[in-house]
């Protein structure tokens, strides 16, 4: 694995280095020992995998309130998606920002997004799959989201919008007098 630091604090991308024969590949999507250098004592609450139906399909973007925040690792294992973070923690210089990487079964890059980021995917083929490993559990009560169309953020997500919950659309813009959420 090599690992690549963003713009933002914590969001890493994870470059996968398969090992490859006549058989096909071997590829290691979780090392805690390699990943020491980036969450010391790392510990794996959930693995959940997820599938979008819809080209251009939208989900996020999605947080969870302390002392439920999660840190998470994607990884897409099929098809291809756009995977974004977006900085809501108030003291960080990246404060608002966005980083947007595409993902792919083919590329075998992983994202990691820290606790006090947002997340969110648009798809970008059809029945599109992806691997979440995160190292808090799902909390209902804790979680919300900002939207994925908020101007304060400016996402410039690849496709038009073509599904979307009505909870991700349910969510506010941010206020101007925004502080964070950590």
């Amino acid at each position: 694995m090599k690992i690549e630091q963003t713009k933002i604090a914590g969001v890493v991308i994870i470059h996968s280095e398969p090992f490859r024969d006549n058989r096909g590949f071997f590829n290691r999507i979780f090392c805690q020992k390699e990943l020491e250098a980036i969450r010391p004592n790392i510990v794996i609450a959930q693995i959940n995998h997820s599938m979008t139906k819809a080209k251009g399909a939208i989900r996020g973007l999605h947080f969870q309130y302390a002392p439920h925040s999660e840190m998470k690792i994607v990884r897409c294992v099929k098809g291809s998606i756009f995977d974004v973070a977006v900085d809501l923690r108030k003291d960080s210089p990246s404060f608002l920002q966005w980083h947007g990487e595409i993902l792919s079964a083919e590329n075998m890059k992983a994202l990691v997004i820290p606790e006090g980021c947002a997340h969110g995917i648009q798809s970008l083929e059809d029945n599109t799959e992806m691997i979440y490993i995160s190292a808090s559990p799902y909390c209902k009560e804790a979680e919300n989201g900002i939207r994925y169309d908020d101007p304060r953020v400016g996402i410039k997500w690849p496709l038009d919008r073509t599904t979307i919950s009505e909870k991700d659309l349910s969510y506010s813009f941010i206020p101007n007098d925004y502080e964070g959420i950590c």
